[in-house]
C-alpha cells in the first residue's frame, strides 16, 4: 500500500459483532448517515462501486485484527451494503493463534467493536466540521477494541440477530427480483 493512505473509522458497540459460533462472527462494519467522533458521515451506496470491483478481480475484503496487515485472522465470507450500513459476517480461522485470542476476547466482551479501513473517492464537507464519504474503496474490515460512532448504543444479541435476519431477507428477495429483470 504503499504511497496510499488508509483511513479507518471505529464501528460502534451497536454495530459490533455477533458471535454466532465459537469462530463465527457477522455485524455491521459501517452504519450509513451517522456522524463519528471525526464528523464523517458514510452515504448509501458510498460501498457499492468498491464491492463490485473487488467481486470482479475475484477478490474479497479482508478480515484484520485491530488494522495490522500482518495479522490476518479470518475471512469475510458475506460483505453487502443494505440500507441501513455495511453488513459482514465472516469466520475467525481457528489454525491462526491470535484469531484464538480474538475469539476469546470477544467471546468475553473485550472487544466487540467494527471498524473499516478504505480510501476515499470521492467526499464533499460538511457544514461544521467533517465530510459526507460519497464512495469509498474498501480495503478491509477489522475486530477492534476502540469504536468511532460514540452515540450508538449496545443492542441485545438477539434483537441485532433478528435485525440481521429481516435486512438478508430483504436483500436477497431485492437480488431476487433484479435477477428477474
Amino acid at each position: 500500500m504503499k504511497g496510499t493512505m488508509m483511513e479507518y473509522k471505529f464501528m460502534p458497540r451497536a454495530t459490533r459483532l455477533e458471535v454466532e459460533a465459537p469462530h463465527q462472527v457477522a455485524g455491521y462494519a459501517s452504519v450509513f448517515g451517522r456522524a463519528d467522533k471525526g464528523g464523517d458521515i458514510v452515504m448509501p451506496g458510498a460501498y457499492a462501486a468498491s464491492l463490485r470491483a473487488l467481486a470482479a478481480r475475484g477478490e474479497r475484503v479482508r478480515m484484520l485484527w485491530q488494522h495490522d496487515p500482518a495479522a490476518p485472522i479470518g475471512i469475510w465470507e458475506e460483505v453487502v451494503e443494505d440500507a441501513h450500513g455495511l453488513f459482514v459476517r465472516g469466520r475467525l480461522l481457528p489454525d491462526v493463534a491470535r484469531a484464538r485470542e480474538a475469539a476469546a476476547l470477544l467471546a468475553a466482551g473485550a472487544v466487540d467493536g467494527l471498524s473499516i479501513g478504505y480510501r476515499t473517492r470521492r467526499s464533499e464537507p460538511r457544514a461544521g466540521g467533517g465530510r459526507k464519504l460519497i464512495e469509498l474503496d474498501l480495503w478491509e474490515v477489522s475486530l477492534v477494541t476502540f469504536p468511532m460512532q460514540a452515540e450508538a448504543r449496545l443492542q441485545g444479541k438477539s434483537a441485532l440477530g433478528a435485525e440481521i435476519a429481516a435486512l438478508r431477507a430483504q436483500v436477497q428477495a431485492a437480488r431476487a427480483s433484479v435477477a428477474q429483470i
